[in-house]
């Protein structure tokens, strides 16, 4: 199993400790700071899979911080554990992209265990994704190639019954 790394930014000690217990259990290294400026600071040095961050936080609030990640590292998936989210916030924070889900406090162990598995294979899908789409460009840039060199090498030759001719 891949070792994924999750970023928990939470100024509640008791809160931290609880979710990296819970979170380390499930085999993820689990790394936490108390402040989004502390972990923007440490996502300049460290590279992490997810972050799961309060919103109502002192000094800069949780979307604020999450919109500057999905700007500086947008791989990144973005989490919202917080006790206070009103709807409009909710949606719009989705819908700028800027989060993977809301959830609420006090948490369940086990939906927020089934959230971070379904975003880490979210990822995952993305990651293949991007690596597919960048090999069909590379043969595509092959095959333009090719078809420089050798004009008609990529036609594709046919009888009248539409089976392919092989010369």
């Amino acid at each position: 199993m891949t070792k994924y790394k999750i970023l928990i930014v939470e100024d509640e000690e008791f809160v931290r400790k609880a979710l990296e217990r819970l979170l380390m259990r499930d085999g993820y290294t689990v790394l936490s700071v108390p402040s989004a400026e502390e972990a923007l600071a440490f996502l300049e040095k460290e590279e992490v899979d997810i972050v799961i961050s309060d919103h109502l936080m002192p000094g800069m609030k949780g979307l604020e911080f999450l919109e500057i990640v999905r700007k500086r590292c947008p791989e990144i998936l973005r989490i919202v554990l917080t006790g206070f989210a009103d709807t409009d916030m909710v949606i719009d924070a989705i819908n700028k992209g800027e989060v993977y889900r809301f959830l609420t406090k006090p948490w369940n162990d086990d939906d927020l265990r089934l959230t971070i598995r379904l975003a880490l294979r979210h990822q995952e899908l993305e990651r293949k994704y991007h690596d597919l789409l960048k090999t069909l460009r590379d043969r595509e840039e092959t095959l333009q190639l090719l078809e420089m060199r050798y004009p008609g090498i990529t036609e594709v030759k046919r009888d009248h019954e539409g089976n392919i001719v092989i010369p």
